[in-house]
């Protein structure tokens, strides 16, 4: 008997758990819910669209961690993009990274050498010209260890010079140098190289002081025409000069355009001259 009614027990337990479905007025519906198969299996959070890691565009999920010693690549086999923009920031840590284009074996049409004192106050932003894909974009952490970086490498929502900027192009022969002086209230600074079709060679300097460089960009381009560089300097404070050196011999000159790009105006609000400033000793003399 007790054999019989275990057996009863489970029978009843079987058949309530497939319940059939209910039929309404419209025709059959379904009594269990569908569950979404889009889980992030590291977070087991549910994710859709641009929020999912890895998807494109500028989105705080595709930023990947690169440690001091380490190498990570970007790969586009799609021929559709033509441009693709690195962002590399610290939490305040010096950074300083090599940038490489890599387009076909052994070809690299496009390199940069990158420092930043501060990456959190300066990150560091720029535009890579990718035309005729696949290409492959490698950056490599070759600070130590103590010093990684954050790394974004997107090509949706790429900036793009202002018409400004490609107007106030300026020629710089090889071996020649130019400084853009800056004033407190820009707080980015848009820097436009390129060529007629021979090979760029240049050094971008961000200086604030004397000899005092808060960001250093050693770049060189195989075609200046084909693959001009474009970046963004963040130039907080007071004192901050853009100095363009163009690397090349005189028979490969450049032309280059440096202007603001964002400026506050309330920076100088509060301000007043002379006030709470005492020359030559104490207040009541």
């Amino acid at each position: 008997m007790m054999f019989r009614a275990v057996l009863c027990v489970l029978a009843l337990g079987m058949t309530s758990a497939f319940q059939a479905p209910a039929r309404s007025a419209s025709g059959w519906t379904r009594t269990t819910p569908l569950k979404s198969m889009a889980v992030d299996t590291q977070q087991g959070q549910q994710v859709f669209g641009a929020n999912r890691p890895g998807a494109p565009g500028p989105d705080a999920d595709s930023t990947i961690l690169v440690q001091g010693g380490s190498l990570r690549t970007w790969s586009y086999r799609s021929p559709l993009v033509e441009q693709v923009q690195v962002v590399l920031s610290t939490e305040g840590r010096p950074l300083d990274a090599d940038i490489e284009l890599w387009h076909g074996p052994d070809n690299t049409p496009c390199k940069m050498r990158v420092y930043v004192e501060n990456g959190q106050l300066r990150p560091f932003s720029a535009v890579i010209d990718t035309p005729r894909g696949p290409n492959t974009v490698a950056i490599r952490n070759i600070g130590q260890l103590e010093f990684p970086f954050a790394a974004n490498v997107y090509a949706n929502d790429v900036e793009d010079p202002s018409p400004d900027c490609a107007a106030a192009s300026a020629t710089i022969q090889g071996g020649a140098l130019r400084t853009y002086p800056f004033d407190t209230m820009v707080d980015s600074v848009e820097v436009l190289l390129k060529t007629d079709g021979r090979p760029l060679n240049a050094r971008i300097e961000l200086l604030q002081g004397p000899n005092n460089n808060k960001q250093v960009i050693e770049l060189y381009t195989e075609d200046g025409f084909d693959r001009p560089f474009f970046c963004i300097l963040e130039t907080p404070g007071s004192g901050n000069v853009v100095r363009i050196v163009n690397t090349a011999p005189v028979e490969f000159p450049m032309t280059a355009g440096v202007v603001p790009h964002s400026i506050n105006q309330d920076t100088g609000d509060g301000l007043v001259l002379g006030g709470d400033v005492v020359i030559g000793g104490d207040l009541g003399w």
